[in-house]
Formats: C-alpha cells, structure tokens, sequence
C-alpha cells in the first residue's frame, strides 16, 4: 500500500510540475490567437525532453546513483511531468517503442487513430453538447 502512496504523490508532482510549466510556455509564447505557438512548443520541447531522458535512463548510471529508480522517473517525469505538459511526447514515445519492435503497421494505425479519432471524438463531443443544450428543459 505504501508504494501505491508513494507513486500516486510521484505522478502528482511531476503532473503539477508539468502543468505550471505549460502554462508558463503559454504565457510567454501565445501572443495572439493566429497560430498556437504555446501548444506547439509544448508538444515539441515535451517530446525533447522525454527523448533525453529516456536517453538517460537506458544509458547511465547516474539515475540509480542518485537514488532515482527507473519506476520513479517513469512516474515522475514520463506520467506526472511529460504526461500534464504534453500527450504528444507519450504517444512519440509509444510509436518509437512500436518501430523498436519492427510494428511498422501497428506504430501507423497508433499514429493514424489517435490523430483521426482525435479530431472525430473532439467533433462529437462538442455536436452531442450543442444538440443537448439545444433540448427544451422541462419544469
């Protein structure tokens, strides 16, 4: 129980964490509504960042002499810190697992339903919405 305990507050503040610095990016970036240049640096420097450490980890030595153990720098940094930043840098890191293991096809269609299923659900929950709120409320 206590290292379920343990991950939870790992996720938690690598989440908070994320989330301030994605805002922080958005404040000092997002200067008009054109282009969302906010986002787009989120998603890109996420995925920069996921890939370093990820580097890190599979390389060095140095996470275990510092004490970090690769289950918590996956909760702290992977889940709780890249994971409120941005999604864009969890699904890079799935497909590059995916064409690790030679699923060529399997890393597209990952790549192909998020994106389409993506805009489609974003679709359909902002239809369903409208079509709810237009619904007479009765007394």
């Amino acid at each position: 129980m206590r290292i379920v305990l343990w991950s939870y507050f790992f996720v938690a503040v690598g989440g908070a964490l994320g989330a301030m610095a994605r805002f922080a990016l958005n404040i000092m970036l997002q200067r008009d509504i054109a282009f969302p240049w906010g986002t787009l640096s989120a998603n890109l420097f996420g995925c920069l960042a996921m890939g370093v450490v990820a580097q890190l980890v599979a390389s060095s030595t140095w996470f275990n002499e510092a004490g970090v153990i690769p289950d918590q720098y996956r909760l702290l940094f992977a889940i709780g810190f890249c994971g409120s930043f941005t999604t864009l840098s969890a699904l890079v890191m799935e497909i590059h697992t995916m064409l690790q293991r030679s699923e060529l096809l399997n890393s597209f269609a990952y790549l192909m339903a998020t994106m389409i299923g993506g805009f489609a659900f974003f679709y359909l929950g902002f239809i369903l919405t409208r079509a709810l709120r237009s619904l007479p409320v009765s007394s």
